[in-house]
């Protein structure tokens, strides 16, 4: 769903309080932990997360699921075992209802793509 926003707490006040808020704030606080310098806005009517002018994610909420679209997941180390619990397109994690975030390697999968645009490698589709 897109909201026509210009501020991320704009999107957080227009979001429905139901599992998938819960889900994007969750998502939301991991990036910003492991990304304290990324500057957030909305980009696409998405949350965007930018390091030095260039998108490292996009976070957005679906219908059925959250999403975190990141490029190109492969392009991240230990992308695929650190994301066997989602359903993966080749730049998008869906996040749907029951999957435990917390029981997951989703942040050690934020954590490892700041750290590869921070040193100079970037999720470029």
């Amino acid at each position: 769903m897109l909201y026509d926003v210009k501020t991320p707490r704009e999107y957080f006040d227009k979001l429905e309080n139901d599992w998938r808020k819960e889900k994007l704030v969750l998502v939301y606080e991991m990036i910003k932990k492991n990304g304290p310098d990324l500057i957030e806005g909305i980009e696409y009517k998405m949350l965007s997360f930018k390091y030095n002018k260039k998108t490292i994610f996009n976070l957005n909420v679906q219908k059925a699921y959250v999403s975190l679209y990141v490029g190109t997941i492969h392009k991240v180390s230990h992308a695929q075992e650190l994301l066997k619990d989602f359903d993966l397109g080749k730049g998008c994690i869906r996040i749907k209802k029951n999957v435990q975030i917390q029981e997951t390697g989703l942040e050690a999968f934020i954590k490892n793509s700041i750290v590869l645009w921070i040193n100079g490698g970037n999720t470029d589709c």
